[in-house]
């Protein structure tokens, strides 16, 4: 008997090492023990794999228990990492070219629950009025405790016009709020905006996808030519921008930084996780043969005073841009600091049709600022009526990466003239107000009742009388 178990052992330990060489994942442990496998652990993981095929209530297929391995391998590293079966793959390709199905939430881990990142623009998710932070408790009946993040998001997708229900924890809401939502197809577009007035234009980046640099270039190029002269101001709405694409980051600060600007450089333990981006073709064209879209773009629009606002809600790409620009001097942050995701996650496919998606470098500002776990601090800071104590940010998630820098050298740099405005100061009479179960709906981004914007279109025009000057 001891011989068949032992025989087993061997053929699992067999199986797994290969799973772990068709992966090419390398073996997480010293130099001198690189090329040696931790057969001790690969020992204990056949023996659980075994116990599970004997001794479990219900048979379990193997397939299912080695994903659930695998899933499990990269989900313990950091709330960013995951293994894509051939269906998740499919659709995350999907989501980076503007379309996919399901209620358009960016989404997270956090205590076991799905945490709202941050809702896209546009989407059943946005429109209901889910923000940044809530906690989803329930999917129709099925509460999220317990199922991994990949599971909880098949359940949110399904076939378009079907309905779901998210039960909802908010933090200063004194019971669960619930959401009826319709699943659509998500036809995310990217870039949006207007011309508040003669000469001032108002630019909104939704998310970064394959064609954002390209859209934000046309689009800034129409509104110059609608103003009939060069324009006097820009701004450049990142709030609630989840990330994306990296060479789109680098694409739409391109538009702004003059050509061969760093943008970005990252730096893992991988040879080809090490790269410096900067403002040339090279660096923000996905492919090659591809046209530049900016070789005909308005030199004057790189020079024109400019305002990025971003918020809680701002991570990942938008955080590279505003990191960016604010290193440059090119433009003024205003608004909220921002989430503070600062890592850089590779897709990388597999021989059968999965992928994993995982954290292989962080990313720095082209002074060295490192953004994980800090987010961007604004230059002016402009309240947008939420109390701070509820924010989620990367710092808040589970097993998050840390920042390699101290917190005094990843400090924004700040006029030493202007002060930030004060966070708000939550009033004894704010716990007694009653609230409700029907939650508002969002503000129009760029309407006359979105404070932030109004507010940031003064402080651009300040700018203008100051340049003027």
């Amino acid at each position: 008997m001891r011989s068949k178990f032992e025989k087993f052992t061997l053929i699992a330990c067999g199986a797994i090492c290969g799973v772990l060489i068709s992966l090419n994942l390398p073996v997480f442990a010293d130099k001198a023990e690189k090329n040696n496998l931790p057969i001790d652990e690969l020992r204990t993981f056949a023996e659980v794999f075994g116990k599970i095929k004997s001794d479990y209530v219900e048979p379990v297929e193997d397939k299912k228990l080695i994903n659930e391995a695998l899933n499990g391998m990269l989900t313990g590293l950091d709330p960013h990492s995951s293994f894509l079966n051939t269906e998740d793959f499919k659709e995350l390709n999907q989501a980076t070219q503007g379309e996919f199905g399901g209620l358009g939430i960016e989404v997270g881990m956090e205590d076991g629950f799905v945490k709202v990142i941050s809702p896209i623009e546009d989407s059943p998710a946005y429109k209901a009025g889910l923000k940044s932070g809530d906690l989803i408790m329930k999917l129709d009946d099925t509460s999220t405790k317990g199922l991994t993040l990949n599971d909880s998001v098949k359940k949110m997708r399904g076939k378009p016009g079907t309905n779901i229900v998210l039960t909802v924890l908010r933090k200063g809401e004194t019971k669960p709020l619930t959401f009826n939502l319709a699943r659509a197809i998500i036809k995310s577009q990217s870039v949006k905006g207007k011309l508040v007035e003669s000469n001032y234009a108002y630019v909104r980046v939704a998310q970064f996808q394959e064609h954002t640099g390209e859209d934000l270039a046309k689009f800034l190029k129409n509104l110059r030519q609608q103003n009939k002269a060069p324009l006097k101001g820009i701004l450049l709405d990142l709030r609630n921008n989840p990330g994306g694409l990296l060479n789109a980051a680098v694409g739409v600060s391109a538009a702004f930084l003059p050509k061969g600007d760093l943008v970005v450089y990252t730096e893992g333990r991988a040879p080809d996780s090490k790269m410096n981006l900067t403002a040339v073709p090279g660096d923000y064209l996905k492919g090659g043969g591809k046209d530049d879209y900016l070789k005909d773009f308005p030199e004057d629009i790189r020079t024109t005073p400019m305002a990025v606002l971003v918020n809680n809600g701002s991570a990942s790409a938008s955080e590279i841009v505003a990191g960016a620009l604010q290193d440059h001097k090119r433009a003024l942050i205003v608004g909220m600091q921002s989430f503070g995701k600062g890592s850089v996650q590779s897709i990388l496919p597999m021989n059968n049709g999965t992928a994993i998606k995982m954290t292989t470098a962080r990313y720095f500002t082209p002074k060295g600022r490192s953004i994980q776990a800090k987010g961007i601090v604004p230059d002016i800071i402009v309240d947008d009526g939420s109390d701070p104590t509820f924010m989620t940010k990367e710092a808040d998630l589970t097993n998050h990466l840390s920042n390699p820098k101290d917190a005094d050298a990843n400090a924004a740099p700040k006029d030493k003239d202007s002060k930030p405005l004060a966070p708000p100061v939550k009033k004894p009479e704010d716990d007694k107000k009653k609230t409700s179960d029907a939650p508002s709906g969002p503000i129009e981004p760029g309407s006359k009742a979105d404070k932030q914007f109004q507010e940031a279109m003064n402080i651009l025009k300040g700018l203008q009388i100051i340049q003027n000057k």
